[in-house]
């Protein structure tokens, strides 16, 4: 379900569930763990390319295919330290722990996690078409992928806050207003293949400098975010309001919410 070709010292990572609109299942964050790994390793990639095979990006966690077992929400947010990264966060912020450039070629939905990857490459190239939203919400749950770490370079306070708690879904003229988005186009391949061309010109040991150091200068405390996006997510998933989120998103019910715990 993820793709890796290797050609010309580009690795293009497709995400290949199209009868889905390439919805992450538990599987898509193993694979994409073990992908990020199998580039690091690799010194003759000079950059990556994140795309979604068809007419989407990702549409999203697969809810309901993850949710089925228990044990599979564990293994995902197990972490040996409240600062370490967890499988969920792996997969967005694994893109920066590389050295090479990194694209994600967004074309048409790129919503909940896959918004998340998207915002854990270094640039986005957006088809004028596209939706993009943080969605969480609508299932009682917060942004826990590891974003959190990288959004507040990209997006003022209060419109990263406003983004996670309408959880509804903005066009690409909106995203790019807000600075989500690198470049905006009528056609994602051209313009991912223009912008490698220009990156490809330059030294690799300088693009990796020029990585870190502006990585460094936008850096926060990360082990702190990291923490308290699995420490809420596990207090949300434990929530009786979340239970009633959830019916709500899947049109079953009509809820009242119970008074909000002190958090």
């Amino acid at each position: 379900m993820i793709k890796l070709e290797k050609q010309q010292g580009i690795a293009t990572v497709t995400l290949s569930r199209a009868d889905k609109q390439n919805a992450l299942s538990f599987d898509m964050f193993i694979q994409l763990n073990k992908t990020i790994k199998n580039i690091k390793k690799d010194r003759a990639i000079r950059a990556v390319v994140i795309k979604g095979e068809g007419n989407h990006f990702c549409s999203g966690l697969d809810v309901a295919g993850v949710m089925a077992s228990p044990f599979n929400i564990v293994k995902l947010l197990f972490k040996w330290l409240p600062g370490n990264q967890n499988l969920a966060q792996k997969v967005v912020l694994g893109w920066q722990s590389l050295s090479v450039p990194v694209i994600a070629q967004i074309d048409g939905n790129c919503l909940g996690g896959g918004l998340q990857i998207a915002l854990g490459a270094d640039y986005r190239i957006v088809n004028n078409n596209a939706k993009l939203a943080i969605m969480e919400a609508r299932w009682g749950l917060c942004p826990d992928m590891g974003a959190n770490a990288v959004i507040a370079g990209l997006v003022k306070r209060d419109q990263a806050l406003w983004l996670a708690s309408h959880a509804n879904p903005i066009s690409a003229q909106q995203a790019e207003q807000l600075g989500l988005v690198t470049q905006l186009t009528g056609d994602t391949q051209t313009a991912t293949q223009s912008m490698l061309n220009t990156l490809l010109e330059r030294s690799p040991d300088t693009l990796a400098a020029i990585k870190r150091v502006t990585q460094q200068s936008y850096k926060l405390n990360q082990r702190k975010i990291l923490a308290k996006e699995t420490f809420s997510q596990i207090r949300l998933l434990l929530n009786p309001n979340t239970k009633k989120a959830i019916a709500k998103a899947k049109g079953k019910t009509e809820v009242t919410y119970n008074n909000a715990k002190r958090w």
